[in-house]
């Protein structure tokens, strides 16, 4: 069994938590001494007052939007996807962004994004001339059928 430490850096934060057994990531939760507005098209960095440890340097913790949010208000991750590093033991900042045309208002507890712990995979770098050739070759967006 796999162990994520955390450390709790205000009186107040709140646990991240997985809500059904079934559930890739732990909800993690805004850490606010008052409430934040978020304002259309605004980016907001939502403190949570938890620092992470994780159990080895094969393993990265990914921030990702909570659908609901995301879906329902325009409210993600404005970096998309986030990545903590190993190595960084400091709070766990979300960076929030607001793509709908209302306002959105963030409390205390609220759950903000899902933490999700993944493998990583650390390959040596090698420098070459040439690399193989595939059916695909260079073609990009939209190549291998209707582009969008």
């Amino acid at each position: 069994m796999s162990v994520l430490k955390i450390k709790m850096l205000n009186s107040n934060a709140i646990l991240p938590s997985r809500q059904t057994d079934g559930s890739a990531g732990f909800d993690i939760h805004a850490c606010l001494d008052f409430p934040i507005t978020i304002h259309s098209g605004e980016v907001v960095k939502v403190k949570t007052g938890i620092s992470i440890q994780l159990e080895n340097n094969n393993q990265a913790a990914f921030i990702f939007a909570r659908s609901s949010m995301a879906t329902n208000h325009g409210i993600a991750p404005a970096n998309a996807v986030g990545v903590v590093d190993s190595d960084y033991r400091g709070e766990i900042i979300v960076p929030l962004k607001n793509s709908s045309s209302s306002d959105f208002t963030i409390s205390h507890g609220d759950r903000i994004a899902q933490l999700i712990i993944m493998p990583v995979c650390i390959p040596t770098i090698e420098l070459c001339e040439e690399l193989s050739s595939t059916q695909r070759g260079s073609g990009g967006f939209g190549s291998t059928g209707k582009g969008m």
